[in-house]
């Protein structure tokens, strides 16, 4: 009989709430969006924060090394986070 081995489920950006400190743990995007953000700091292993939503939940802002960032729900659903 196999034995499964558990993992720890995944969660992204869009799943880290308001507020929380989390940390990169990869970026799994490609093309020049997420290259861009990338380039920008949010890398594997930086802090990073949620800071809030826009009214109808999108674009969201995102506090990484020191500065504001905004960004697509769906460019966050692509960066991976431990928290």
């Amino acid at each position: 009989m196999k034995r499964k081995i558990s993992e720890t489920p995944k969660h992204t950006l869009n799943d880290l709430p308001s507020g929380i400190d989390g940390r990169v743990t990869a970026v799994n995007g490609t093309g020049p969006v997420m290259r861009r953000l990338m380039e920008m700091g949010v890398v594997p292993g930086v802090d990073v924060q949620v800071v809030k939503a826009a009214p109808f939940g999108d674009p969201i802002e995102v506090r990484v090394r020191g500065y504001s960032l905004a960004m697509r729900r769906s460019e966050a659903d692509s960066i991976e986070v431990s928290f």
